[in-house]
């Protein structure tokens, strides 16, 4: 009885472990136990062994049995269970987590649950809402589905997140110049549209990225 509780406890506490998942700009996924970087030597431990030509761009702690939602600049996205991912070494590159098409590249990843909106913006300063019902959970891998409809007008997908409605948003473009708004203020449509204008470019500058952020407190002085 005691041999069975113990491999029991064990069992329990590795389910409850909490993981890191990586993902790279060429579409590559990595799930790595939490624990594995427990011990951090002051030169720094190998997280993830890169191919040539790829960067990371995200590292998200999950629990081992999130949802993972992954863009890319050609307006696709991906949604997955973490669990499609097994757990790997640190030293190991990971598994093909979308399939990219030519020239396209992964601009954001975040975990997702169905009471959760998907936000994404548009090199050329256009955003929107989606609800993350519109989203269905497949496996990874795959080419994806339209997130955004990507146009002239609108460009190619700066970024994606996942929000509840209630964060300020941080927009930053080419040349340095950075706004702040609520997420509430941007639209709701559905995934295959243009979005609605967020920011108002100058000439030849696009966004690069945006970040969420705490909303600012209301100063009852004011």
């Amino acid at each position: 009885d005691e041999v069975v509780q113990t491999i029991i406890r064990a069992t329990q506490a590795e389910s409850e472990e909490n993981y890191f998942f990586f993902v790279t700009r060429n579409g590559i996924i990595k799930r790595t136990k939490e624990s594995e970087f427990a011990h951090i030597r002051q030169n720094g431990l190998k997280a993830i062994t890169l191919k040539d030509g790829d960067e990371l761009i995200n590292v998200i702690r999950t629990s081992g049995d999130d949802d993972i939602i992954i863009g890319t600049r050609f307006g696709y996205s991906v949604r997955f269970k973490e669990s499609a991912v097994r757990s790997m070494s640190r030293s190991a590159s990971g598994v093909r987590g979308v399939n990219l098409r030519e020239g396209d590249a992964v601009v954001g990843a975040s975990r997702i649950t169905d009471d959760q909106e998907v936000l994404v913006i548009t090199e050329k300063g256009y955003g929107k809402r989606t609800a993350a019902s519109e989203y269905p959970t497949k496996g990874r891998g795959g080419k994806g589905i339209k997130t955004v409809k990507i146009t002239e007008k609108n460009g190619l997908l700066a970024g994606l997140a996942t929000v509840n409605g209630d964060e300020d948003i941080m927009v930053i473009t080419d040349t340095g110049v950075v706004i702040r708004t609520g997420v509430s203020n941007i639209s709701q449509t559905g995934r295959s549209t243009l979005g609605v204008k967020v920011m108002k470019l100058d000439q030849d500058s696009k966004i690069m990225t945006f970040t969420l952020v705490h909303p600012e407190e209301e100063n009852d002085e004011a």
